[in-house]
């Protein structure tokens, strides 16, 4: 019988490194009390404006939530975002070791404005090309030294397609990784999907499975979803494959079998987020020594919980340790 306690317990010794695409969530709220003379669109009396982190950054944020000790490492732009990103990490008690911040990008910036409880408008300011040459050298040497300098528990590779990860930083630092004996999880998206080569946990939904393997699978059937995950085991030398499937729940596959561990009854309000969740979550439990079946199913419980919340918010350990000891011991 697992000791859940003694697990969460655990999580507070680990240090996890995550790599990836970070970002500044900006809202800005308001009235709308007419529709504009000049074209017909609302007008938004502005009354609030927020910042919050986002991307990897929310990884890191969960992570923390969880009572283990993040190491972000992204590059950003050398701009006023970027300094507001800078100055909410350190809000958030975040350390700056992992970050660069470089002319030659822009800080990923998503604007949502928002009337009452209307969505009305994103506005995304970003680059997506990958880092050139040079800059992709100075990341991977950041992330070299800090391996080599800090007790790295497990690595996060958290990919939004921003073109902060790129292959070269993926191979090298897996294989850095792997030579240590360090646990790789990986959260990934189209353009990169193929280079997570020889990493211990891949994490795709069932949109990004389809995607990157450019294959029609049937949501509907286990079997079929194991068929293409056994692809990323045996094709990508992955120790696991873990499928994210909303509502039924998740599957994970080890090459030669698969668990499919079904979703708990949910009052699901938002689902923002909880993919950050669920790799958070999963390689706290991975890094704690619990086996990948157990550590699925919490980080099942952690997304279900998340998706209760409106908007981006980290998991409750308390209240997923309850539900551990409710549903799973």
């Amino acid at each position: 019988m697992i000791n859940f306690q003694h697990i969460f317990d655990k999580f507070n010794d680990l240090t996890v490194m995550v790599i990836g695409d970070v970002m500044v969530d900006a809202y800005m709220w308001g009235k709308v009390n007419r529709i504009s003379p000049e074209a017909p669109v609302p007008i938004l009396a502005s009354m609030q404006r927020e910042h919050r982190l986002g991307g990897a950054a929310n990884v890191a944020l969960n992570l923390q939530a969880l009572g283990a000790t993040p190491l972000l490492c992204s590059v950003i732009g050398n701009d006023s975002e970027g300094e507001i990103f800078m100055k909410t990490l350190g809000a958030n008690g975040l350390t700056r070791l992992g970050m660069l911040a470089d002319s030659t990008r822009i800080t990923t910036t998503k604007t949502r404005v928002i009337a009452g409880t209307q969505h009305l408008l994103r506005i995304d300011e970003e680059t997506t090309k990958p880092l050139h040459e040079a800059l992709e050298k100075a990341f991977f040497a950041r992330i070299e030294q800090l391996i080599a300098s800090e007790k790295i528990d497990a690595i996060i590779f958290e990919d939004y397609d921003k073109g902060v990860i790129t292959p070269g930083v993926i191979s090298r630092a897996v294989a850095l990784a792997n030579a240590r004996k360090i646990p790789t999880l990986v959260d990934p998206k189209k353009r990169n999907f193929l280079e997570y080569r020889n990493v211990t946990l891949f994490k795709p939904n069932f949109k990004e499975l389809c995607e990157g393997l450019k294959e029609d699978v049937d949501k509907h059937s286990y079997d079929a979803i194991f068929e293409a995950a056994r692809k990323i085991n045996r094709q990508m030398g992955v120790r696991y494959a873990m499928v994210t499937l909303s509502e039924r729940g998740v599957l994970v596959s080890d090459g030669e079998q698969y668990s499919a561990i079904p979703a708990a009854l949910r009052n699901i309000t938002d689902v923002s987020g909880a993919g950050d969740t669920v790799i958070s979550v999963a390689s706290l439990c991975l890094a704690a020594g619990m086996a990948i079946p157990m550590a699925a199913a919490v980080a099942n419980l952690a997304g279900g919980l998340v998706c209760e919340k409106v908007g981006v918010v980290p998991v409750d350990k308390k209240l997923l340790l309850e539900e551990c000891l409710k549903k799973l011991a």
